[in-house]
């Protein structure tokens, strides 16, 4: 696991910065604390940071081909690499390492872009190819792996595994995108492809970005996409046999290290999945690793360890404690950008406690977008069961008017919450899908945002990345549309995102076999029937389950990876966020109402509503900007 970086002069074959591509570099020490390498020729610079995983003693990048023409840099794991090292080698190539890197330069060569096609792992990678005069560059089918790019207006073309990394270069424009402002505070992170500055960018999972010298555009083209493609007749006994066999299968692929390796350990169904899966593949006890909590309506302990006696793994436990929002400006640092998601607090915590044991874990995420594990699939197919009862036309004004007229209850369970539900019956599928997963609706957005900052967004609102990916998408199906929609944006801007930041910050590898792309191909194709059946979501794969995983951690609620936002914002940080959040930071920016932050507070710390959600996304942007440019 790795960071890289690199300056490619798109106009010509000027001189490169080396002290500055090497300050780029320096900037993602954390990735890779091992090794650190730059190299420089006529218009081009790379540069990567080095966790050694595999071929410890030979495997430095950047690394070339055997005259030197190809170049490569590359952040990730290629599983399959063995197998295309003797496909390659019979094809004439030689091989003078046994990294997985090498099979990057070599597949170049013999198939040009469509090697992408032939990679199994999580990678972000640059190739130069000084004959072809060609930088190619990829990511990997769901985003695992991050990769960010811009174009200067002096022509260099710049990328990087973080953020931090293009911020350095003097020329880098900080400009604001408003509508990865507006994004952001409708999701809690910035989609793909956009960045918060106006003029970056995240490459897009499964796509491919290929420049040749004189090329004056970056526009990049799509290699992969999940394919729903229902499967024949098949029967439950059928489906869950081979689930089992798929997922030993991908679980196997992603053992190989050659440092020490273990797993995350949440209790939750899909990392006990992946412990059972390693506890019949590994000949050593597994090493596992849990965060327990004091609040027992956060704590999950009890059930990891129930996995862990079961599979007689090395299990580490640490607590964490309600109060530990001491982290709140590192994060802001890690992230770059505005990132909201709270449970990145126990996520920091959990890789911070495995890399004291493990160089490599092995983690659960994927699950819940591939199996339709969240609560809010459940919520919409019975919305949905309810839209396809009446058409637009008379749902809209009837329950916009009784979610207008009826009390907000934040305090009350879900199924009572009937004003949530007016207000998404209202809305067609996509837009009542986005009303259930915006952290601030349409209407908090609008009180929430200056009306000069609201005439700068010209109409665009954040419910159109869901409807461009709804647009594209290769299902219909109710359900595999909303997995898809989150798979695209949810999965790798939040989850994806938030494993990978923590992790790197302590040099931890974090593995994701759920996330192997032909288990997310072949279970894609599984009738939704099979994964969400009436309120059981994760169906098939709990039943799959049952012989190796005890019912009470299959079948219990699901608890998620919570911090205790409200109580905080109306104790301990009571004092901390109205200081934050009602001074200059935020005031300064003229993008928001600072008069409306301040009754959202008021009725939140009087226990009145629970904004605890839109609160600590402003505070993460408030310390975004108070800290992020200070660091860079």
């Amino acid at each position: 696991m790795c960071g890289i970086t690199g300056v490619f002069d798109t106009r010509s074959t000027s001189e490169i910065d080396r002290n500055l591509l090497h300050r780029m570099n320096e900037t993602l020490i954390h990735r890779g604390p091992d090794e650190g390498e730059v190299y420089v020729e006529s218009g081009l610079g790379l540069g990567h940071r080095r966790l050694s995983i595999m071929d410890v003693s030979s495997g430095q990048q950047p690394l070339f081909n055997e005259d030197g023409s190809v170049v490569v840099v590359f952040n990730g794991e290629i599983y399959n690499f063995q197998k295309l090292v003797g496909e390659l080698t019979a094809l004439g190539h030689q091989f003078r390492t046994h990294c997985d890197t090498e099979v990057i330069v070599h597949a170049w060569e013999e198939w040009g872009e469509r090697c992408v096609e032939r990679f199994s792992g999580m990678f972000a990678f640059g190739v130069w190819d000084r004959n072809r005069q060609t930088l190619f560059m990829a990511r990997d089918r769901l985003g695992i792996k991050p990769f960010y790019y811009t174009l200067l207006d002096n022509g260099l073309f710049l990328f990087a595994s973080e953020l931090k990394a293009l911020l350095v270069h003097p020329d880098f424009d900080k400009t604001f995108d408003h509508r990865a402002i507006e994004d952001y505070f409708a999701y809690g992170y910035i989609p793909e492809p956009k960045t918060i500055f106006k003029n970056a960018f995240k490459l897009n999972p499964g796509h491919l970005l290929s420049l040749q010298r004189g090329q004056q555009t970056v526009q990049s083209r799509e290699y992969w996409d999940i394919p729903f493609t229902p499967h024949g007749s098949l029967s439950e006994e059928e489906a869950a046999e081979e689930l089992i066999l798929r997922l030993r299968n991908a679980v196997d692929s992603h053992l190989m290290s050659e440092v020490p390796l273990g797993a995350f350990l949440s209790g939750g169904v899909d990392s006990s999945a992946v412990v059972a899966m390693m506890g019949g593949l590994m000949k050593e006890p597994v090493n596992t690793c849990s965060i327990a909590f004091s609040d027992p309506a956060f704590d999950e302990s009890d059930y990891a360890r129930l996995v862990a006696e079961r599979y007689q793994t090395r299990h580490f436990t640490e607590q964490v404690q309600q109060d530990d929002f001491d982290l709140i400006d590192r994060l802001a640092a890690l992230y770059d950008e505005p990132f909201a998601d709270s449970s990145a607090i126990p996520t920091y915590r959990v890789c911070e406690l495995a890399r004291k044991r493990v160089t490599v874990a092995l983690s659960g995420d994927g699950g819940d977008e591939n199996f339709a594990g969240y609560r809010r699939y459940r919520w919409h197919m019975i919305e949905e069961r309810l839209r396809s009862k009446l058409p637009l036309g008379l749902r809209k004004p009837l329950f916009g008017l009784l979610g207008s007229v009826y009390p907000k209850a934040d305090w009350a369970p879900k199924f009572l919450r009937a004003k949530t539900t007016f207000e998404s019956l209202a809305r067609d599928s996509v837009e009542g899908y986005f009303h259930s997963v915006s952290i601030l609706d349409n209407k908090l957005r609008m009180q929430l945002f200056t009306r000069d900052f609201y005439r700068d967004l010209q109409g665009y609102r954040a419910v159109e990345v869901l409807r461009d990916y709804a647009d594209k998408s290769p299902t219909k199906d109710a359900l595999s549309l909303i997995q898809y929609l989150d798979m695209k944006t949810y999965l790798v801007g939040d989850i994806l995102t938030k494993v990978d930041r923590a992790s790197m910050a302590h040099s931890l590898e974090v593995r994701v076999p759920l996330l192997d792309h032909e288990l997310v191909e072949w279970v894609s194709g599984l009738p939704a029937s099979m994964k969400l059946r009436q309120q059981e979501g994760k169906y098939i794969l709990k039943r799959s389950l049952e012989p190796y995983l005890p019912n009470e951690v299959l079948y219990r609620n699901k608890m998620g990876f919570s911090v205790p936002l409200a109580s905080w914002f109306r104790g301990p940080l009571r004092e901390r966020v109205r200081t934050a959040l009602l001074g200059n930071t935020l005031a300064g920016t003229g993008i928001f109402d600072m008069g409306f932050i301040k009754k959202m507070l008021d009725q939140h710390q009087s226990g009145r509503r629970d904004y605890s959600a839109p609160i600590w996304t402003l505070l993460m942007f408030e310390s975004f900007l108070r800290t992020c440019f200070k660091v860079f």
